[in-house]
């Protein structure tokens, strides 16, 4: 097991190397100079050079490479050219807004997906079964951004259950953050749920027709039996590969839903520093985001190993 967690850290060290250079790189070569875009059409030019070296622009492309990827080891992220406030700061705010969207989000989608999927399994073929796989589709068509903006039309603005937007800000109390977090967190958990659901019955079904279930049966165990103490874990591992690229996904690519919540997450400040050329926040919001796919990838290839005791001891 040790052997196998070590090839995996060394795997995630290079991968976040890989990616340390592409995402520098791939914004690097964007057209628009962050200190024309903040001084306007109109700016002299030595004001211009000026803004640029203070904004540290004037390096060579490898100086400022190794100079960010040297301060993020260090915890240094840098320093927001439009908002003039280090970088590290920004994303720790917005990162307690993100984080527990996703956390919620993909809460509910495991709660949703697991009993929907066992259950569907265990009816193959039944009303159950095609009400469940009904209803899976439905929910891989709708864009969640549509369903997005259903909840705030029925919940928001006809039952006035839950605002419109924005967010109270944690230090009103837990429930009334977690309120601003629910349909956002809904609307981003129904689709995934049906991804999770699907697979799950998928899974569990090609687990159920191995023939080490047939001989637990044969021996005697009754059908629930089998499902919960044989199938159900050997289905899992392609569960827990959707759950880790969920959790990234949610992490990442909930620009849309928080721009639609006016929710000052991660994703939203990575859009509103796109649009302001500010790149530093930029690159080290997009770092951080491929840190947690990357970790997440970790975790599941471990939790693999855990559910799979024949991957311990491969070399």
């Amino acid at each position: 097991m040790l052997h196998y967690v070590l090839k995996r850290l060394v795997s995630l060290a290079i991968s976040l190397a890989v990616a340390s250079l592409v995402i520098f790189f791939a914004i690097e070569v964007v057209p628009g100079d962050p200190a024309a875009y903040m001084l306007g059409m109109n700016a002299q030019p030595d004001t211009l050079a000026a803004l640029r070296d203070q904004l540290g622009l004037n390096g060579s492309i490898p100086e400022r490479y190794l100079s960010w990827v040297g301060g993020m080891l260090q915890g240094d992220f840098g320093t927001s050219y439009t908002y003039r406030t280090p970088v590290a700061e920004m994303i720790g705010e917005r990162l307690w807004i993100s984080l527990p969207l996703a956390l919620y989000a993909l809460t509910l989608s495991t709660l949703i997906a697991f009993p929907a999927g066992v259950w569907a399994a265990s009816r193959r073929g039944s009303v159950v079964d095609m009400g469940v796989m009904g209803v899976t589709q439905l929910g891989v068509a709708i864009p969640n951004f549509w369903f997005a903006m259903l909840m705030v039309l029925v919940f928001a603005i006809n039952l006035r259950w839950f605002s419109a937007g924005g967010f109270a800000g944690w230090e009103q109390g837990v429930l009334a953050g977690m309120k601003s977090l629910t349909l956002p967190a809904v609307a981003l958990a129904l689709p995934q749920a049906s991804i999770l659901t699907r697979v799950m019955r998928s899974s569990l079904l090609d687990t159920l027709s191995e023939d080490f279930i047939r001989t637990a049966r044969a021996k005697g165990l009754t059908r629930r039996q089998v499902l919960w103490r044989h199938a159900l874990r050997n289905a899992m591992i392609p569960v827990l590969t959707i759950i880790g690229m969920q959790f990234s996904f949610l992490m990442a690519g909930a620009i849309i839903i928080e721009n639609v919540f006016f929710l000052p997450g991660l994703g939203r400040l990575v859009f509103q520093s796109i649009a302001a050329r500010d790149l530093i926040v930029v690159e080290s919001v997009v770092m951080l985001l491929v840190f947690a796919v990357i970790v997440v990838n970790f975790a599941v290839d471990v939790a693999y190993a855990a559910v799979d005791p024949r991957l311990r001891g491969r070399r």
